[in-house]
């Protein structure tokens, strides 16, 4: 199992200009980019052993993770086919 934090510029690695443009100009995927860094550093402090957590906990944070992932995606897709 990897250990490596999924930031959001290594899970996008094509779209750091989208992602920074939406971040600073749309207030919603700014949330969910920040609600998405915090889930994923809660599940690299679980995974590296620096927080305890059940495997159940683990496993919903990833889910919430892969929602976020899901609909950041949808929102630097449609920003990248509207050219904004």
């Amino acid at each position: 199992m990897s250990h490596v934090p999924h930031e959001l510029h290594e899970e996008f690695p094509g779209s750091a200009d989208a992602l920074h443009a939406l971040k600073t100009g749309d207030a919603h995927f700014a949330r969910l980019a920040e609600e998405y860094h915090t889930v994923n550093r809660e599940v690299h402090r679980i995974e590296t052993n620096v927080a305890p957590s059940s495997d159940e906990a683990l496993e919903e944070l990833k889910k919430k993770r892969l929602h976020l992932k899901d609909q950041i995606a949808a929102l630097l897709a449609a920003a990248e086919n509207t050219g904004s």
